[in-house]
């Protein structure tokens, strides 16, 4: 039997396309591992899905000063003897990394031990982490063509993001009836990111007496971030976090507000929901999210509204005008020739694990 151990972490979006290959590479006979941080959410995740985790020391490196600059190389540089002694353990025939921090020196580990790996970038500009590791990768996958000329030509793999099967099966009804929703309005699903995003959060509340005069609204706001007052409202549910029921609020959801992060803008494509990116701005990140938020517009996938230019009103307006043209995004998104991803990936990695 092969065996595959699987990285990545930090934010949702490192965990969940490792999540999403995982019944595709028990069915193809692997044996998986997977190397987390200590404590990260990744932890959890993983767990859930009854994969061994393996905690490891991780830091965080950073392009701005921090105090912790200086004791978090020595917490990377700790990772990686870990990590070397894992994979010494394991004996992994590949190696996949979804990116994070604590990906990089898996990667760099798996490298010194001639264990062949994969990264796979979601972002169209490579991050830190990603691009401390592709050196040490033997093929990077990404989701955007324009994400080609930023990687090595012998490595570079165009194969989009895997997709969560289970996203595509959604039960609308079972929805409705969690949410306490019923058929007199349209359903607006507003997704803050897995961390919630004050900015987004607090637009949405200033506008929710008249976004309820127009829709339903289910919206996850991040932990910690539920408001208790609002929880009477009727046509309003709110969530810190949404797991298993995720499918279901997709599928009972007519148009998504959503972070423009690379795994969730793919998410949106591949099931057609018409959606307003609210990209988190250049002065809070190094612009990743705007970059994928001008691609999809581009293609008219999506509406993008900036943050800096989020208000209620605003909101409100760009929401209106974004179900009222609902119909041409879906066009788009059902005309594009979306790649699928998991069944690429999947030959790369059983073509290289050989």
């Amino acid at each position: 039997m092969k065996k595959i151990l699987l990285t990545g972490g930090g934010t949702a979006g490192h965990v969940t396309p490792n999540i999403a290959l995982l019944p595709h590479l028990k069915k193809a006979g692997f044996e998986v591992f997977y190397i987390g941080s200590y404590t990260g959410m990744e932890k959890e995740l993983i767990e859930a899905q009854n994969i061994p985790y393996y905690g490891i020391s991780s830091g965080k490196l950073r392009r701005y000063f921090d105090p912790k600059n200086f004791s978090d190389p020595f917490k990377v540089l700790k990772g990686f003897g870990q990590a070397i002694r894992l994979i010494h353990k394991l004996k992994p025939d590949i190696v996949f990394s979804k990116g994070g921090f604590v990906s990089v020196p898996v990667v760099l580990a798996a490298k010194m031990c001639r264990v062949p790996a994969i990264i796979h970038e979601s972002d169209i500009t490579p991050g830190l982490a990603n691009k401390i590791a592709i050196p040490g990768a033997t093929k990077v996958c990404c989701n955007f063509p324009e994400t080609m000329k930023y990687l090595p030509a012998e490595k570079a793999v165009l194969t989009g993001s895997p997709i969560r099967q289970e996203l595509l099966s959604g039960n609308a009804s079972r929805a409705r009836e969690l949410c306490g929703f019923d058929d007199s309005r349209p359903v607006l699903f507003i997704i803050g990111g897995s961390s919630g995003s004050v900015v987004i959060n607090t637009a949405v509340r200033q506008a929710l007496p008249t976004l309820l005069e127009h829709f339903q609204v289910a919206h996850m706001c991040g932990k910690g971030n539920l408001e208790p007052t609002l929880a009477p409202m009727k046509g309003y549910r709110q969530f810190e976090y949404i797991g298993k029921e995720l499918s279901d609020i997709f599928a009972m959801s007519d148009i998504v507000v959503s972070r423009a992060g690379a795994n969730s803008i793919c998410e949106l494509l591949a099931l057609h929901k018409p959606n307003l990116l609210i990209p988190l701005s250049a002065a809070a990140s190094r612009g990743d999210q705007i970059l994928n938020a001008a691609s999809f517009e581009k293609q008219n996938f999506s509406k993008v509204l900036f943050e800096e230019n989020l208000t209620a009103d605003s909101l409100v307006e760009a929401v209106l005008q974004l179900y009222e043209t609902r119909n041409d995004y879906v066009k788009a998104m059902t005309d594009s020739n979306q790649m699928n991803s998991i069944d690429v990936i999947m030959k790369l990695i059983k073509d290289i694990a050989k």
